[in-house]
């Protein structure tokens, strides 16, 4: 976990309700979202690297070529990928991260009518960014809160939320040690 903790306290701080607001008017959706311990999933399950982006105070949205809204960067691991070489190459791919720390929070499962499927939630402060890669990802931008037309927002709402609950537990633990 990067030393800067209280910089992403300020951040949970700061978008705590309009997240509280984007997850409370989906919680009738479809989409179910559950979260568990890390390495409580098989490891063969987890299909997915979500990597919740930070550069200081701004969070990093990717947006996809062929689409017009944003997405948290992630993406599907391949064959014979770990999952942490599945969060780093994603990270690489879609933001153009030369310079940072990636940390895992938790294990997330993600149902959809009768399909289920599970993923890594991890955190990243990225230090320095190089040239996007000429991939499906159009550009990389750094906001003050996740924009309202997200490619998935009954689920990247609640990945952001939940990244950001761990890391306000950690400064408290760090706190009160």
């Amino acid at each position: 976990m990067p030393n800067n903790l209280v910089t992403y306290f300020k951040i949970f701080v700061a978008l705590h309700n309009d997240l509280k607001a984007k997850t409370q008017k989906m919680s009738n959706e479809k989409v179910q979202v559950s979260f568990h311990l890390l390495n409580t999933i098989e490891n063969n399950l987890l299909k997915y690297a979500v990597i919740c982006s930070f550069k200081e105070d701004k969070i990093v949205c990717v947006r996809h070529r062929a689409r017009q809204s944003w997405e948290i960067p992630g993406g599907r691991r391949e064959k014979d990928e770990s999952i942490d070489a599945c969060a780093v190459r994603e990270l690489i791919e879609e933001t153009g991260a030369e310079v940072f720390d990636i940390h895992p929070l938790c294990d997330y499962g993600v149902v959809m009518g009768e399909k289920q499927s599970y993923g890594r939630l991890y955190m990243a402060e990225i230090k320095a960014f190089g040239t996007l890669p000429d991939s499906e990802i159009a550009e990389s931008v750094l906001l003050d809160h996740l924009p309202e037309l997200l490619t998935y927002p009954e689920i990247q709402p609640k990945l952001l939320e939940k990244a950001l609950e761990i890391i306000r537990k950690q400064v408290y633990n760090r706190e009160n040690l």
